[in-house]
């Protein structure tokens, strides 16, 4: 299915800008799931792309206020382009990619639990034989457990922040598909399953607040580097209805834009994402 995909972020100040720097998981790359067609990337930032350690393609910049300038209060960000979807949520890595041991890590917002651990092994009725170093998941028990998140933390707008860890959002049991997203990867490391953290678009007509999107990558075979997709919030596998933009450890590692700034004043921030079929 090809998508045509607009994410345009506005920011406001109350106080002249006076330096920025600037770091974009904005640029989708082509790979089994998706052929990038065409794609563009403004800013009033100066960019410098490169992919980085992970496989992502990521924009860099500073700006600085000139004296010459007018007083800036207002700037944005716009990236645009058409993917053509392939609905492959199960792949292996391309060469070069991290080996997934990598995704084991406990990261300050993703941090394996035995209390995660348990209650995976409860749901799922895990024995001694289907754990243990070297041992990962059937794709099935991928689905289940991803399923078993999805009613365990209730899809509820504005109760979490970007900075909820995982371990509170599966107290709390309610969160947006990020924390979704992030108590799938950390449940998954608690059972020592590779786990990685997926930002991108989801289009469907009935959701436009899901346009922005993150679900979950399992590594289901560790020799081979294979890998399984699901979208948490739709208890489901990653199909032509997902554009990829990037995959980390934890939402930190990959937001679509992450900066600092010095001046400014009070920010007001304001996304809108349009996708249409073409």
């Amino acid at each position: 299915m090809k998508l045509r995909i607009h994410h345009a972020t506005h920011y406001t100040y109350t106080e002249p800008l006076r330096h920025m720097v600037q770091s974009l998981h904005l640029w989708p790359i082509s790979g089994p799931g998706q052929t990038v067609l065409q794609w563009s990337l403004t800013s009033p930032v100066v960019l410098h792309g490169r992919m980085d350690a992970l496989g992502n393609h990521v924009h860099h910049g500073s700006w600085v206020a000139s004296p010459r300038q007018a007083p800036v209060l207002a700037l944005s960000v716009h990236a645009a382009g058409v993917v053509d979807t392939h609905a492959v949520a199960r792949w292996t890595d391309a060469p070069g990619q991290p080996h997934p041991g990598l995704f084991l890590r406990s990261t300050p917002s993703v941090e394996p639990h035995a209390r995660m651990a348990q209650w995976a092994i409860e749901v799922l009725g895990l024995g001694p034989g289907d754990l243990g170093p070297g041992r990962m998941p059937a794709a099935q028990q991928v689905l289940a457990l991803a399923d078993a998140v999805h009613h365990k933390v209730r899809y509820r707008p504005g109760q979490t922040q970007v900075d909820t860890t995982a371990l509170e959002a599966f107290d709390w049991g309610l969160g947006v598909c990020q924390d979704q997203a992030q108590v799938m990867v950390a449940v998954c490391r608690s059972l020592g399953w590779p786990a990685r953290y997926v930002s991108g678009y989801f289009h469907a007509v009935d959701e436009p607040d899901l346009a922005s999107h993150a679900w979950a990558e399992v590594c289901v075979d560790m020799a081979r580097r294979e890998w399984l997709s699901v979208d948490i919030t739709h208890s489901c596998v990653t199909d032509e209805r997902h554009v990829r933009l990037a995959a980390g450890t934890d939402y930190s590692t990959c937001p679509p834009v992450k900066g600092l700034r010095q001046g400014g004043g009070q920010e007001r921030m304001a996304v809108n994402i349009e996708i249409s079929v073409m």
